[in-house]
């Protein structure tokens, strides 16, 4: 599962629709159901609210196989000039140095030294550089000794009432995914080895008959495609820095397979460090920035983790029969809309410019996301009319910081007298409440020029005219004089609600948000 925030990545990456096309139809797969198999008549299926939560982002929670996925995300790397990938490498060591890290790395052609300034483990939830660092991994004893069988079949005569991404079953215990919603599937199912039970266990002969107990079909014709045992674990690292050296993704913090958060946790790691570790490069930053990489990650990883722990303790009590399969929908039913989680965490770090106000408190903080500029939270989408149609306020953000103001404050000068102080490129906008004479429109654009080696180009993210939006100011907590200014990563660094503009604010927020003396 592909969270909401992080199809707002691969949006401003480019290869949304690329990832769509790929994927499996929102209306169809964004489900989760509940039976004794696929085709009893006690199974329930209840989908995602679209029509509630869709309207916090110009884009929302889909599904695609990771496979897909990480030929799009690969083709995307691989595109950079800057960016070097190697496939068939093995790091088989690696120690800190005076001016960074030194690492061996194995490849067909012979062993390689890379030395570098910073090295981000991003080696999975045995990570090996975690062990080596004697970083501790924090959480409960594992939850359960797992084994997926992902198997090819044809399903299309299931109805649409039985079509979900995820399907719990009881008789006999395991889940059903739905991989591609085309020919691969996946059973989840288990064993015990106190019990005397192992991957062993699973041979063709029982991972065929397993896959037609949870379809419910005795003589469906299936073909196994792979066999592979894991742990389901929830935990988290005790630091995500030793030195050079961080930790991201699952090297960092595991969650259970439920609700889908792992790889969208990973993803938004490596997205809060990416631009930090850009600024340190760059010489634009000071070295005490990258200890906000866990200051305001770790939280998150904790949170998200618990919360998967939370969403698999009703797995298991619907599983052991302490739920019936009612209660057991309309709980997983709920937890699966997330909007709360994953849109609605704050950072609280010396890279965010608090402005005093109090975080929103709403009542289901996982389900519920409650919309605001707050400085540490995501900007929020607020719909733009532009010269060609509609545009999101995130649309106009990353990868450099971003000031968006109300039209006539005078916040673009300002804030190239600020770039030009700093060095540091700033983007300003430049946002109306009603109509603007041709005469006079509205600033958009770079408000200093195009850094080196910046793969990106900030007019691509900005239209070509004027911007309207008789609300946004309110929703970002502004005055007619205010601006927000926002980070590479979208989170809101510094906020001046009335202002009046000042290049003098604005430089000592970017300085304080970098870690600059």
């Amino acid at each position: 599962m592909i969270t909401t925030r992080t199809m707002e990545l691969l949006r401003g990456w480019g290869i949304q629709e690329e990832v769509e096309r790929a994927g499996m139809p929102r209306e169809e797969y964004l489900a989760v159901g509940v039976g004794s198999s696929l085709t009893a008549a006690d199974f329930l299926r209840s989908a995602a609210e679209l029509d509630r939560d869709a309207p916090q982002s110009p884009t929302y929670t889909f599904l695609c196989a990771q496979d897909r996925l990480e030929v799009i995300l690969r083709r995307l790397a691989e595109s950079r000039p800057e960016t070097e990938v190697w496939f068939g490498a093995t790091m088989t060591g690696m120690r800190p140095t005076a001016g960074g890290v030194t690492a061996t790395v194995n490849r067909a052609d012979g062993e390689t030294l890379v030395r570098c300034r910073y090295l981000v483990a991003a080696d999975g939830s045995r990570s090996g550089v975690r062990e080596g660092l004697g970083i501790a991994a924090e959480g409960p004893p594992p939850l359960g000794h797992m084994i997926s069988i992902m198997f090819e079949a044809d399903l299309g005569f299931l109805p649409p009432d039985r079509r979900a991404a995820l399907s719990f079953l009881r008789d006999p215990p395991c889940a059903v995914e739905a991989v591609d919603h085309e020919r691969r599937w996946m059973v989840q199912t288990g064993y015990e080895p106190e019990l005397g039970g192992s991957p062993a266990d699973f041979t063709e002969e029982a991972c065929l008959a397993a896959v037609r107990a949870a379809v419910g079909m005795p003589g469906l014709p299936v073909t196994i495609l792979g066999v592979m045992p894991w742990l389901q674990q929830a935990m988290v690292a005790a630091a995500f820095r030793a030195g050079p050296v961080f930790l991201a993704g699952d090297a960092a913090h595991v969650a259970t397979p439920q609700g889908g958060f792992g790889m969208n946790c990973g993803i938004q790691d490596a997205h809060n460090l990416a631009w930090k570790l850009a600024a340190v490069l760059r010489g634009t930053a000071g070295e005490e920035l990258l200890d906000t990489y866990e200051a305001e990650r770790r939280p998150v990883a904790a949170r998200t983790v618990d919360e998967s722990l939370n969403n698999a303790l009703i797995t298991f009590d619907m599983m052991e029969g302490r739920l019936s399969m009612r209660e057991a929908i309309e709980r997983q039913a709920g937890r699966r809309s997330c909007e709360g989680l994953v849109l609605g965490f704050g950072y609280d770090s010396r890279a965010v410019v608090s402005d005093g106000t109090a975080p929103p408190a709403p009542a289901d903080p996982y389900r519920t996301y409650v919309p605001t500029a707050r400085p540490g939270h995501r900007a929020p989408h607020v719909w733009l009319h532009g010269p060609d149609g509609r545009v999101s306020t995130l649309d106009l953000l990353g990868p450099r910081f971003t000031l968006l103001a109300p039209a006539g404050a005078g916040w673009p000068g300002q804030a190239a007298e600020a770039a030009r102080r700093t060095g540091v490129p700033l983007t300003a906008v430049e946002i109306a409440a009603e109509e603007i004479s041709a005469e006079d429109p509205p600033t958009l654009g770079e408000s200093s020029p195009h850094i080196p080696g910046d793969p990106f180009t900030v007019a691509g993210r900005c239209p070509s005219g004027p911007l309207l939006s008789p609300t946004w100011a309110k929703e970002y907590g502004l005055g007619p004089e205010g601006a927000v200014l926002i980070r590479p990563d979208g989170h809101v660094a510094w906020r001046s609600p009335d202002g009046p503009a000042s290049a003098l604010a604005l430089t000592k927020a970017v300085d304080r948000v970098l870690s600059r003396r």
